[in-house]
């Protein structure tokens, strides 16, 4: 058995923010990619992603039935033959790795399941967020549900709020352009949980409450509005903006040793970097009008190009 393949996921804009009901874009990354595999006899087991889906099978047979349900006898025969995710998505690097695997055991064993081959209404859509939210939850605890379903779907998706969610359009590429959205390899793995927790500890403060309401909220909705329409100039502007205020008021989301290269991408204006998820290591996701310049700038560090402009 080889399953369809499900691709990775970049949250452009909107880490943390869609938290807070601000807008958000995501794209599909067909860079990493995973798929279910049932491994023949002469090959070896992945014992460890075998291992977390038959522990994710026992947590979704907790799910409440009406909200979603599975074929039961086909995936616990499929487990019993040692099924696991064979995938190349980086896990803890903030491109969606348990995204790609909720959206895969939806796709295979889902019963009644929405289809990407119909009609995706604003509600269809909304309840698949729902099932996915409540299926990736075992993961990190909390899950929005847009990671899977950037992955289900393969389609650039617009969170307009927490209620309205939409597939969408972004400017085509030019792949001969200077410009760049590109992922930095930080090196280190992060952990969602974690991150998580202490943003909403420092919400808890009327100082960061109001940041994140008044300032980080509206910049990143103007990058949204910026890219969509693909107005660079703008664009820029805004996300240096946000790089500035990320650096200020999310410092334990980047790790120590980039803050430094994050502060001289704002000061040169070179490149400005972005949490890619929810930090804490993983990749950062950076934007530059001049990709060659910023290479040269990053030279230490692996960089991988997502959308050329």
């Amino acid at each position: 058995m080889k399953g369809p393949l499900f691709f990775a996921k970049i949250l452009l804009f909107g880490e943390y923010g869609i938290i807070k009901d601000s807008k958000g874009l995501s794209i599909p990354y067909n860079f990493y990619r995973g798929a279910l595999k049932i491994p023949s006899e002469n090959t070896l087991v992945n014992k460890s992603s075998h291992d977390k889906l038959l522990a994710f099978s026992e947590y979704l047979k907790t799910l409440d039935d009406a909200l979603v349900s599975f074929n039961w006898v086909q995936l616990d025969h499929d487990l019993a033959k040692k099924m696991y995710f064979d995938s190349s998505i980086p896990q803890g690097y903030g491109v969606g790795s348990s995204g790609a695997l909720v959206a895969a055991i939806y796709d295979q064993y889902g019963l009644n399941k929405i289809t990407v081959l119909e009609n995706l209404t604003k509600d269809k859509l909304q309840y698949l967020k729902i099932i996915f939210a409540e299926m990736e939850s075992f993961f990190h605890g909390q899950s929005s549900g847009l990671d899977p379903l950037n992955s289900y779907l393969s389609l650039p998706i617009l969170i307009k709020s927490k209620e309205h969610v939409e597939t969408t359009g972004i400017p085509s590429q030019h792949i001969t352009g200077s410009g760049a959205v590109f992922l930095l390899d930080s090196g280190i793995i992060g952990e969602t949980a974690p991150m998580i927790s202490i943003f909403k500890e420092n919400m808890k403060q009327e100082a960061f409450s109001t940041m994140m309401r008044e300032k980080f909220i509206k910049y990143s909705d103007e990058c949204v509005e910026d890219f969509l329409k693909g107005n660079m100039v703008s664009l820029f502007k805004n996300i240096k903006s946000l790089s500035t205020l990320v650096l200020q008021n999310f410092q334990p989301m980047i790790p120590d040793s980039f803050h430094d290269i994050w502060l001289r991408g704002i000061e040169s204006n070179e490149y400005y970097l972005k949490l890619c998820g929810s930090g804490g290591g993983g990749f950062m996701l950076g934007f530059t009008r001049d990709f060659e310049k910023a290479k040269t700038a990053l030279k230490e560090y692996p960089l991988e190009v997502v959308y050329q402009f």
